[in-house]
Parts: C-alpha cells; structure tokens; sequence
C-alpha cells in the first residue's frame, strides 16, 4: 500500500487529517488480513493490479452481510468491537477512494456521483416548524475543493477538529446513524453552524433513493420514537439514546467479565464519546463517573433488605467533632435513604446538561445559611435570592463597605461602638467571624453551597460580585454578594453527596478541601444547564440473583418499567414510601444494570416479575478473544483449545451453566502463571461444580485414566480395612492434586 501518496492524495483534497488517518488505519487493517479473509494478494496494490481492487471491495460486502445475519466474521478485522456495523461499512467506501488514487482519478470530480447530490431534495432535514435545513459545503480556497465537515464526539467548533468528506453518504450516516453534528444552513439561507439531527431543531429528514438504500434506512422518517437499522444492521435510535431507560442484566459462568462488561455499559450509556474499545480510556472514565456518583455500584447478598436498598430507619449520625446535630437525649430513629433512593434522587435533580465541565481549580468553597431552614417564617430569603441572584446574611445593621473594614480587628471595634452594653465580642465571634468571611474571604468565582440543615443542600452558585450593603424594608440581612446560581433543589440532597462531613451550625465557613468530593460537585453545577437532556445514571447490582427481589425491590419494581418513569413532562407513575410517606417514582433518566452467574445455585429463586422488567443478555466464554492468544503464546499452550475442551467436558458431564470463563486465564503471561490459574482457581471450582466428586473432575482434566499417571492429579489406591465387607469390592481412590503439574499436563489440550 502506497502509504505516503494516498495521505498526500487525500490532505490534498482537503480532507481534514483525522479523517485521513482513519482511512489509512482502516486499509491497513484490510491489508494485514488479506489471508485471514482467503484472499491470494500480498497486499492492496497488487490487489489492485489484479482486479482493481474488486475482490476485496466484494469480501467487505461479505462481512457486513455476514454481520446483518448474526455471524462474526467481522472480528478478524475489529475483534474488540461490539458494535462493528458502521466501520464494517466505511470500508467499501475507504477501499474505493484508494482504487481512485491508483488509478489517477479526480476525486472531487466524483463526489456526489449516483446521489442527487445536485437535487436539493438528495439530504435534507427540517425543524419541528418543517423549515428544511441541509448539509453545507465548505470550499477551500487553497485546494480549491470542496467538502463537508462532521464533528466527531467530543471536539469543538474549530475546522482543524473536522472530519471533512467529499461523500454525502458519509455525512448521512454521521448525522442519521451516528449522532453526530455536520455543517448545516437552512435552504433559505442564514448563518451556517453545526446541527445534530434528533436534537430539539432538527427531527424529520428525507433522503434520495440511493443514500437511503446505502445507508439502509428509509427515505423518510422522524426522531420521535423512531428505530431504525444501520448499514451494520444493528438497531440504533434516531433520539438521544440517554433519553430511553435501560434495564439490563448480564449473565454467564463466572470469569466472562459481567462485572467488567457493566463499566462498559456505564461508560458507553454516561460519556458515549468515550471509545469502547480503548479499555485504559473507559476504566478511567469509569473511576471517574463513579467519583462524581453518576454511577453507584452494590452487590447483592442474602441478607441485602428494603431497608439497605430504598430506606430504612437507623439512629442518626453523630459527630465527636463538633459538627453534627445538637445531640438530644433518648434514643431515636431517623428516615435514612439507600443507594437506590440516593441515585434516584440525585437523576431526578438533573435537570439537563450540555456536556460542558466546569472548572473548580484555584476556587474556594464556602457552606453558607441563607435564613433558617426549618423555620416557614425564613422561607423567603432564600427564594428571593434564588429569583434576585444574590446571597443574603444578617449580623446586624453595620455598613462594611468602608476600605478600614478589611481587617477584622476594625469589625471588632465597629461592634463596640455599634453595641457598648454588650459583651464584646472576639475575632472568634460569629457575629465577627461571618461578616469578615463575606465581605473580605469571597472573592468573585468562589463557589457557595447554601445548606439546609445540617445533614442537606438546596443550592449551589457562583460569587459574581463584591460585598454590597442593601438596607431592606422589612429590616435584617442587610449584606448581600451578587451570586449566578448554577443549580438548586428546595426539597435538599443529602450533605454526604458532595462532602464527607455533615455541616455544622455555623452560617458561613469555608469546606475543607479534602473532604469535598469535587467530581460530584462539579457535576451537580453542570446538572441543571438549558439545552441539554437530563444526564444519565447508572446504577449497577452485581450477583443480582443472591439476594430475595421481592423483598428488595418491594412496590418499587413496577417502577422499573419504562412506561412508568418519571418524565422532565410529568408523566410516570409515583408511590408512597412506607418510612418516610414522601411520593416516590424512578426517572427516566436512570439505568439499572445487573449481573447474574448462571453457576450460582441461588438462581432458581430469580423473581419472575424481574425477569419480565428487564432485558437479559447472555456472556459465554470467548475462546477465541485476541487476549486469549497473546496469554497463549507468552505461556507456550493454546489457551483458546484449552478453554474450549475444559467447557466441552463441563457441558456433557454437567451442563452448559457451568462452565469456566475466559477471564481465568487472559493475565497469564508464563507456564507458572498458567499453573497457578488451574491449581488456585480452576480445580477448585471443578471440586464444587461436582461436589468433590473427583472422579468427573479428572475426567474433566484428563486424568481419568487410572492405567496411567496422573497429569494434574496424583491417584493412590485406598485399600478396605481387614475383615470390613468392601475386602474385594470395587476400588476406590484418593485423589490430591499434585505438587507439580507433568510437564506434559497440557498436551491432550493442544
């Protein structure tokens, strides 16, 4: 492959060098495989020399019928995809551009060509007001060719970020299949930007006869509700899929990554710009979503209640330091939440987000009263703060503004004067402390989070502005800061959310900042952002299966069902809570994900109305992973074979349910690693599959043979006691593993 002059070809062109890049990777990719896919060239040149190209252009076609129909083929060029569909059909398209560079051919002459493309009516889009919009294309000057531009995942608005295509079947499929934003002006005329279809703008499109059958979709159709396959014939939604509720559980043996595969789901359903194939990326993007409880993570066991998952009643929290609740006498029992209550409440308080991060490095961050909580009479302040923008505090009726007022001894001396009857007061006092916060610690970018009692918060906003002093008419909380409030929720969210303390009763101070969990504060300021869908949650229960549903769940199981979320319009369906009598519903905008192992005995008792509610989906062991190979060849045994054969015997002695996981041998990287894997974990759990029953776990390794020494086990005769009836009866035999495997013990599996 003429690496070099096909990147000159297409830079010359004007396509943007991330998508030159692609193409190349992707024909590098072809040319690696061209024996694997049966092919007799050497390489994409001689390939074209051949046919021009039409062998390999043919058995491209190949693998996407191939994946249409179920098979997986596919992962002999992209074997840690799960969703292969849109690469699979990028590739006639990449091998054609490089058969036009071998045979000399204007690129830019082409484009369009078999489309309409000059027909208005070949891609277009129309807003909720049937306003038709279309692609763009922008010219440039310098090569003086002409192309469109698609936004990738996760890029700005600069050019140099653009993909650019000259095909406007690609820019069809960025936009119908991929949700991604291309270059669009309305027909009419006006300024040109980057639009999404499925958006709020843009919701119905029509496309020519030829780009609906590239891309297999129909020529028509809306956003709303709609589904419809890709050209890799995997269902995708033309809405935001963040927007529909998933209910999943994955289930298998043990060791084919469930626990694994659910990071995936959450990644891929919370931050889909992320590749799923780059696992550092997504493990890192995991940890990160966890941090900022986007995702919470629980394990089912027997003992797992009501109580633990939705709420309960437990003694309230106390503090040693000083910082909790005043402490009252007697014993008492106060409304706690569970993990399942607090993700819920934390997704319904999110409100919509544009992706945007908001930076919180150099900031300080202050907890601060705004009246008292529980006091009706004290409601108003913080509502007309919230309507005003500002933050509001009391201590009295002294101007601070004066330049002197800077040092807090000068507030010392002002309150002597101000009260000479009353003890005066210290640096320490709070009626000194607070104000000399406010007016000289705050500076303008400083982040306020408004409490609400000591255990909740209710508001969370941006300092904009200097101390004022605002006398008011009905007297008291003459002191204000301009404040741009970044999010609220009147009903409160628990301290614990974003700080690992609760708060104390003090009006103003500043949070410590290794107590504050900045990822999750960083979120909720984002959370309530106009223009973006509510931001997904994710929920993930492992060993789903161990625990008794019923009795977990209780009337929230209805809930789980995605006609009865929570909608942003208001719909779904709410109950009342037994502990705390409060209405409670699941938002939309809420997934719950499981994991079950099939090998688990306990997965008889699976509760039959969450087998209705949610969607299963089955992870066997994958001998064939390209893990699998590179463990195998850094241990000297065929890994794959050695699966494959232990889940053969497995399934005929016992059953398909238990059998051994790929994730027991893909970190082996020697012959005693392999060892130690079969010793410490596989053996064992033979021994409990068949109840020590040994004799199925040598036939399962291969050393049932008893003419012969053992290869992983070591067989000794045990002889019946003198004069016991068993004296000349069948043998029997005790089995031990041995202290070393033969050096031979892998060669039946080879």
């Amino acid at each position: 492959m003429d690496e070099a002059g096909f990147r000159q070809m297409l830079l010359a062109r004007g396509n943007a060098p991330t998508g030159v890049e692609t193409r190349i990777n992707y024909l590098k990719t072809i040319e690696k495989n061209l024996a694997g896919l049966g092919l007799p060239f050497t390489d994409l040149d001689a390939a074209f020399e051949a046919d021009s190209l039409a062998s390999i252009i043919e058995a491209m076609r190949g693998l996407i019928s191939d994946h249409k129909a179920g098979g997986t083929a596919y992962l002999l060029l992209f074997p840690r995809s799960e969703n292969p569909g849109n690469r699979l059909a990028n590739l006639p398209t990449f091998l054609k551009h490089y058969r036009d560079f071998r045979s000399g051919s204007d690129m830019s002459s082409r484009e369009g060509a078999g489309t309409g493309l000059g027909n208005e009516g070949a891609f277009l889009l129309f807003d909720a007001a049937n306003i038709p919009f279309q692609p763009v294309r922008n010219f440039n000057r310098k090569t003086g060719v002409s192309a469109f531009r698609i936004k990738p995942k996760g890029a700005g608005n600069k050019a140099e970020e653009a993909i650019e295509t000259t095909d406007i079947v690609e820019v069809a499929r960025a936009m119908l299949i991929d949700g991604l934003p291309a270059r669009i002006k309305a027909i009419s005329g006006g300024d040109v930007n980057y639009l999404t279809y499925g958006g709020e703008k843009l919701v119905r499109y029509e496309l020519a006869p030829g780009i609906a059958a590239a891309l297999g979709l129909p020529p028509q159709g809306h956003t709303a509700g709609m589904k419809m396959t890709n050209a890799g014939g995997m269902a995708a939604s033309a809405t935001d899929e963040r927007t529909s509720s998933m209910n999943l559980i994955l289930y298998g043996p043990p060791g084919t990554g469930k626990t694994f595969a659910t990071a995936g789901e959450a990644v891929k359903l919370c931050s889909p710009q992320v590749d799923p194939d780059d696992r550092p990326a997504v493990e890192a993007e995991y940890r990160r979503l966890v941090d900022a409880r986007q995702v919470e993570f629980v394990t089912f066991h027997q003992s797992y209640s009501y109580e633990d998952f939705v709420e309960g009643l437990r003694p309230p929290f106390s503090s040693k330091d000083g910082d909790g609740d005043d402490e009252k006498s007697g014993f008492r029992l106060e409304v706690s939440p569970g993990v399942f209550h607090r993700i819920a409440t934390r997704a319904a308080a999110s409100k919509g987000s544009t992706g945007k991060a908001f930076d919180l490095t150099g900031r300080q961050v202050f907890k601060m009263s705004i009246g008292e909580a529980a006091n009706p009479e004290d409601a108003y302040l913080f509502e007309e703060s919230l309507e005003n923008g500002y933050a509001l505090l009391g201590f009295g009726q002294i101007d601070w503004r004066d330049d002197r007022f800077a040092k807090r001894d000068a507030m010392i001396e002002a309150w002597k004067e101000e009260e000479p009857d009353a003890e005066p007061p210290t640096p320490r006092s709070a009626s000194v402390q607070c104000p000399d916060m406010f007016r000289n610690w705050i500076k303008p970018g400083d982040i306020l989070i408004v409490s609400k009692g000591n255990g909740s918060f209710r508001a969370i906003g941006e300092v904009t502005g200097p101390y004022e002093y605002a006398p008011r008419e009905d007297g008291g909380y003459f002191h204000r800061r301009a404040v741009s409030w970044l999010w609220s929720d009147r009903t409160g969210v628990p301290v614990e959310e974003i700080y690992a303390k609760r708060f104390s009763m003090r009006t103003l101070y500043m949070l410590t900042p290794s107590d504050l969990n900045m990822s999750a504060l960083e979120r909720y300021i984002t959370s309530q952002e106009p223009g973006g869908p509510p931001e997904p949650f994710v929920l993930i229960i492992d060993e789903i299966n161990r625990a008794n549903i019923s009795k977990v769940f209780g009337e929230l199981i209805t809930l789980l069902e995605p006609d009865k979320r929570i909608t942003p319009e208001g719909g779904g369906l709410k109950v009342r809570l037994p502990y705390s009598k409060e209405a409670f519903g699941v938002p939309a905008n809420l997934h719950v994900i499981g994991t079950m192992n099939t090998a688990d005995r306990s997965i008889a008792l699976l509760d039959t109305a969450l087998r209705r509610r949610f969607e299963f989906r089955e992870l066997m062991p994958n001998p064939d992973l390209p893990e699998m190979k590179a463990a195998g060849a850094s241990c000297g045994v065929n890994l794959g074979k050695l699966l494959r054969t232990l889940n053969d015997r497995i399934e005929y002695l016992f059953d398909r349910e238990h059998q051994i996981g790929h994730a027991y041998f893909i970190k082996c990287a020697s012959r005693a690693d392999l060892d130690a894997v079969m010793r410490h974990k596989v053996i064992p759990l033979l021994a409990e599959y068949f109840y020590e029953d040994w004799s199925k776990v040598a036939l399962v390794l291969g050393d049932a043979d008893t003419g012969k020494a053992g290869r992983f086990l070591e067989r000794t005769e045990l002889k019946p006691p003198a004069g016991s009836d068993f004296e000349g009866g069948e043998t029997r035999w005790r089995w031990t593993v041995r202290s070393e495997f033969a050096p031979d013990a892998y060669a039946d599996f080879q």
